[in-house]
């Protein structure tokens, strides 16, 4: 049976939503195996002085699988 932990990030971009949940991904599987969804639960943005967004954001939810414990092979 797979346990899985969901663990809520936030996530910045100044090409897109897209792109800040991509950076969110990749940066996650530098530390953390087995990711399984993304859920985007709110995204918003900055505006610039010249009223342009400048820099797109997301705050989402990660879920990855947790490993169980390892089983050690007993050698006879």
């Amino acid at each position: 049976m797979a346990i899985i932990k969901v663990i809520e990030i936030l996530s910045n971009s100044e090409k897109s939503w897209e792109d800040a949940a991509q950076k969110a991904i990749l940066e996650a599987s530098k530390t953390i195996k087995n990711l399984r969804s993304i859920y985007i639960k709110d995204h918003s943005a900055t505006i610039d002085k010249n009223n342009k967004i400048e820099e797109y954001r997301i705050t989402a939810n990660l879920s990855f699988e947790i490993e169980g414990p390892q089983k050690s092979v007993s050698k006879k």
